[in-house]
């Protein structure tokens, strides 16, 4: 079944927008899009500008129609994907203290329910917090911080209700389940320093996080104490504490440096402690154990990170010693400090193991054995545990959760992932292998499909990939993912440069003019499926969401014979008009990633030669799917909209060209764990929709 364009599609009226730079004019004429009031539209998506919110409505209205054929086969999708999943879910236990904390789904409940028991098993279940009671009250909920006082009395908890990020921050009594009568607005992030006392960053009007916190309970949040202000826009505020609950952590960032300073959490009234001063590209994170931290770094070369130590009272970088020596081939990508024991998640070419060491220095390792999987460390240890929690899952295995006893080696599994309507592995094949990128850089491919899914050039391929700020696109189970691998399609995901799957080097061999090698990497594992017959040209579906969003719609631009569709979530299109207007939000802080197009010429010509907007011409393109939040902050709204626009005014082919945009959220969409199947069927029933697939009878 091909999906076939419904008349009469909403054109976007053309208004006359001149941008100049670098001796260079131009016309924008889909400017108009972007509103003159974005920043009230993000938080308040009731004040679009009418012309826009009808534009957006029509186009909205035209994806509906141009699906509505696609109704039976949404609807089965929706059924298959749900029946995948447990209606009844529990978390892995947490213990802190007396009490044993989890979360829990009840029947049909999109949002967990947190509960609690004692460690010693005397009392009842208590609920702490049922999230769906107060997502009940919102168009949209999405819960921040959650997190219980020393004591056991009361919560801290966030929430948005716009999707635009900015959380207010509530503190609510357990056992009689009210809030405190005030609430601290535009918090980000938030974690309690003792029973009475606790630290949060403020997001500001400009979606910046400059400043820490310190609020007493009870008291008027206006009289809050600004215990650390970071002066550099391109840089974040965090908060957080030490497993061993000896110290606070304030940690500001770039994108290529971090800062980071401490409390003793006996001395909150202490002004923060500098571990070491900011430097051009020193990266690095803390951790407490005993008299010293433990830090993870890129100090001295350490590209691909080592973990040091440095004593407590004189933390600078001079006295780091090296705990685990670096070695350029494991690369350290999360961490976790017991109290005589630290454990760490590395990737080995390109693929994760973990490693850990005992308090004489010694390091054992796990390993595994599938072509492809993913794993990953679960923070539900206490600080004096001699065990630890990791997930594991592959493309054809679901998650399952073990325990590993540090002692003995002995591992346990607590919980698998269970599929209500059944899931055999063995009925499926997970690869592993290189494609030869244009410069001959091997990119890694991971393939699932039906084993007997013919491997012959007749089965579509989905394809995916991200490829930005250093984000691994991981090999894990995705139960929806098979309602199309069961339906012939091959699925594979491109390791791309931009991700850290080779390394940080795999991450900067993707940063400012490099950035095309993302675009050409894609485009070698497209045709490398094609090569080893797992498809043919023209037969795959491409998606990426956000940075993949741009990803996938650059790569379309470049080669798009390739695709048969392309679905772009969220995609950062129009890359060169917002980085050359640095008072968006986020802007000034990605020119080290992407470049200063205002200031430098040739990070215009880099960005401006693959920027999808800039590149829509009067040729044939794939059948196009692409989302948008109209609060959004990350990616604005009118990046999408201004790409589809464009492409349905200048393409030549009669593909169709779709539009939703989501008017009353964010960048993450709809939340709630059932909430977004429906847009993922409709992306599945798009794909089925454009592509030829002797398998599949739709």
């Amino acid at each position: 079944m091909l999906l076939k364009p419904p008349l009469n599609p909403p054109v976007a009226k053309r208004v006359e927008s001149i941008f100049s730079a670098h001796g260079e004019t131009w016309v924008d004429y889909y400017e108009w899009l972007r509103p003159k009031n974005w920043k009230e539209v993000i938080d308040n998506p009731s004040a679009l500008p009418t012309p826009i919110a009808e534009y957006l409505t029509a186009e909205n209205d035209y994806h509906d129609q141009a699906m509505a054929p696609l109704t039976p086969l949404i609807e089965t999708l929706k059924a298959e994907i749900r029946g995948r999943m447990s209606k009844k879910l529990e978390s892995l236990p947490v213990p802190d203290g007396d009490y044993i904390y989890r979360y829990r789904f009840s029947e049909d409940d999109e949002h967990p329910i947190y509960v609690r028991t004692s460690s010693d098993g005397s009392s009842e279940e208590e609920i702490v917090f049922d999230v769906n009671a107060e997502a009940s009250k919102h168009a949209y909920f999405e819960l921040g911080d959650l997190e219980q006082s020393p004591d056991h009395s009361k919560l801290l908890w966030s929430m948005d209700t716009s999707g635009a990020e900015f959380f207010t921050l509530s503190i609510r009594d357990i056992k009689s389940g009210k809030d405190k009568e005030y609430a601290i607005e535009q918090v980000y992030d938030a974690v309690w320093a003792d029973n009475r006392t606790l630290f949060y960053t403020h997001r500001n009007e400009d979606h910046q996080i400059l400043k820490v916190y310190r609020h007493t309970l009870d008291t008027d949040p206006a009289n809050d104490v600004l215990v650390f202000e970071e002066k550099d826009s391109q840089f974040g505020c965090g908060v957080s504490r030490s497993l061993s609950r000896k110290f606070l952590f304030i940690h500001t960032a770039s994108f290529e440096q971090d800062e980071w300073w401490y409390i003793p959490l006996g001395e909150l009234d202490a002004t923060p402690v500098l571990v070491q001063a900011r430097q051009a590209r020193l990266e690095y994170s803390v951790d407490h154990q005993s008299d010293r931290f433990i830090i993870s770094t890129n100090a001295q070369g350490a590209t691909n990170w080592k973990l040091v130590e440095t004593p407590i009272n004189t933390p600078a970088i001079e006295q780091w010693t090296d705990l685990v020596a670096y070695q350029d081939e494991h690369m350290i990508e999360d961490v976790l400090v017991l109290e005589d024991w630290v454990v760490w998640l590395e990737q080995v070419n390109a693929l994760p193991q973990i490693a850990y060491m005992d308090s004489e220095g010694t390091i054992e390792r796990v390993l595994f054995e599938e072509e492809a999987y993913h794993l990953s460390l679960y923070d539900v240890s206490e600080y004096q545990a001699s065990h630890f929690v990791y997930g594991y899952s592959s493309p054809t295995t679901p998650r399952e959760y073990i325990e590993f006893d540090l002692g003995s080696g002995e591992c346990r599994t607590l919980k698998r992932q269970l599929i209500p309507s059944g899931h055999e592995p063995t009925n499926y094949i997970t690869r592993r292998f290189n494609a030869k990128s244009d410069d001959g850089a091997l990119v890694p491919v991971t393939v699932l499909h039906l084993k007997d899914t013919p491997v012959d050039g007749t089965a579509p391929a989905y394809l995916y990939g991200y490829g930005s700020y250093g984000a691994s696109c991981d090999a894990e189970f995705d139960h929806s993912i098979l309602s199309l691998v069961d339906r012939g399609f091959v699925y594979a995901i491109a390791h791309v440069r931009g991700g850290s799957e080779k390394g940080m080097q795999w991450y900067e061999d993707s940063k400012l003019a490099k950035k095309t090698n993302s675009f050409h990497d894609f485009i070698a594992v497209a045709n490398t499926l094609v090569e080893n017959n797992y498809c043919s040209t023209g037969n795959i579906v491409s998606h990426g969401e956000s940075a993949g969003g741009l990803l996938v719609g650059a790569s379309m631009h470049m080669q798009s014979d390739l695709f048969a569709g392309v679905i772009a979530g969220v995609p950062d299109v129009d890359v060169l008009s917002v980085m050359l207007d640095e008072n968006l939000p986020g802007i000034a802080e990605h020119f080290i990633l992407w470049g200063n197009p205002a200031l430098n010429k040739p990070d215009f010509d880099a960005i401006k030669g693959y920027s999808p907007y800039e590149n829509v011409e009067s040729e044939t393109y794939p059948c196009v799917y692409a989302t948008a939040g109209v609060s959004d902050p990350r990616v604005f709204f009118w990046q999408p909209a201004k790409w589809v626009a464009k492409l349905r005014a200048l393409k030549t082919d009669e593909n169709v060209v779709l539009l939703r945009t989501n008017l009353q959220s964010g960048h993450f969409g709809k939340m709630g764990r059932f909430a977004q199947i429906e847009d993922t069927a409709k992306e599945y029933a798009f794909a089925v929709s454009v592509t030829h697939n002797p398998a599949c009878a739709q």
